[in-house]
């Protein structure tokens, strides 16, 4: 489903349709709203707020507390690098400076041509795999530093992300 900022209120009515209270329907309005203007911006927190009807601080508290949701602007793509226990025992801090020499950029950076964001995440839930990465939410196991520049150049030649 492709939602823009004109088709957001629809979209997310229809979505508020599937649930019992509104309440149940803030984590796919945000998605929604995400998609429709690529980052959790004040005025999509504000579109957000008047399509589900809750105000845009109470939007904007449940989606801070979500890693998925975006409350700055991102790149095109972005990449995520699990560095709890299981993956920092495993080298993720190692890994996380590979990509951060790959790309040129540090943890929470984007790249100057604003194609891939680089984030560290406090967990993936991917322990046995470790250590993990998320490229656009797809996750790349037992990951090492010698595969950045490969996981970069995958990510540089695929389509844009939706982000949503």
């Amino acid at each position: 489903m492709s939602v823009t900022p004109e088709t957001l209120y629809a979209a997310v009515q229809a979505e508020r349709a599937k649930y019992p209270t509104r309440r149940g329907a803030m984590l796919p309005a945000l998605h929604l709203t995400q998609e429709a203007y690529g980052w959790l911006s004040p005025e999509a927190l504000t579109a957000c707020s008047d399509a589900i009807g809750f105000s845009p601080a109470y939007c904007q508290a449940v989606a801070s507390f979500y890693d998925m949701f975006f409350l700055e602007p991102v790149g095109t793509h972005v990449i995520d690098i699990c560095t709890n226990l299981a993956c920092a025992l495993r080298g993720a801090g190692e890994v996380v400076e590979a990509f951060e020499r790959e790309l040129g950029v540090s943890v929470g950076g984007t790249t100057d041509d604003g194609a891939i964001t680089l984030r560290k995440a406090e967990c993936l839930g991917g322990c046995s795999w470790a250590p993990v990465v998320a490229v656009d939410e797809r996750y790349r196991e037992r990951v090492t530093p010698g595969d950045a520049a490969q996981i970069v150049a995958e990510t540089r030649n695929a389509p844009a992300a939706r982000h949503a």
